[in-house]
Parts: structure tokens; sequence; C-alpha cells
């Protein structure tokens, strides 16, 4: 099962964050992981959260421009290198990882990273032949 991103549009002016956040936590929608990508006029915050579905909703009855896209989540060693490792295995099979970011918890001893893939399916074969564990939605939010 894959990990649903809610991703949403925003301008880069202070106050616009903290407006997503309001209406997130008037929804009752708890943020698991984020992260923010910016331009000098816009950005893109893509978040992991409880409810994607719910979180969509709220954001797009207050106007905001959101998304749900399907993300990858593995488990990697928490050593130097392994990132590494990781990556070779997508640049051997020409995967191009469109972007990535780290989940904020720790499960055990290993690291928790996200992927978007143009081919989420090609790249968790990739994953699976190498050995790696992926991480189901569930583990990640909880459900």
């Amino acid at each position: 099962m894959n990990v649903t991103q809610l991703s949403v549009f925003m301008e880069n002016k202070p106050g616009h964050l903290q407006g997503v956040l309001k209406i997130l936590a008037e929804a009752g929608i708890n943020i698991i992981t984020l992260t923010i990508a910016e331009t000098s006029d816009f950005g893109i915050l893509r978040m992991v959260v409880n409810k994607p579905d719910g979180g969509y909703e709220a954001l797009k009855e207050k106007g905001y421009t959101a998304s749900l896209t399907d993300v990858l989540a593995i488990e990697i060693d928490d050593t130097p290198g392994s990132l590494l490792k990781a990556i070779d295995t997508f640049s051997r099979r020409k995967l191009n990882i469109e972007y990535m970011y780290a989940f904020t918890e720790k499960r055990g001893d290993r690291a928790v990273m996200l992927f978007r893939f143009e081919d989420i399916e090609l790249a968790k074969k990739a994953l699976n032949e190498e050995g790696y564990s992926i991480v189901k939605k569930i583990d990640i939010i909880g459900e």
C-alpha cells in the first residue's frame, strides 16, 4: 500500500502557512511529517497526514489549491551510505526521483525516506528485488 501525500500550493508570504495549518487543525487533521519547497513567490507544502482525504476537502473548501499524490516510503539503515545505496538502486534501473524527504520519526534503528516517482510500481518492484522494506500507509499514520 502506498502512502498518500497531501500537497498545498501557496504564496510565499507571511501568514499563508498559518492559514493552512489552522484549516487542518480545525478539521482534526494531524500532520505526521512535512516538507516545504519554495521559490521566491510560491511554495509547495507536502505532508503526510492522518486523514489525507479530509485534509484535501477542508483545504479545497477554503479555496486552496491542493492535491493528493501517492509516494513510496522505504526503510533504510540509519548509517552512512545507506541513502546512497538506495539511490544507486534507482539509478541502475533508470528510475527518476521527482523529489524525496525524510520521515521525521525513526523506526527502531532504521530511518524512513519518502520518494515520489513517475512510475511508483516500477520503483516498488526494484526495491523489493533489492530487499528493501516498503513501509505501509498504516505503519506511518497508525490507522
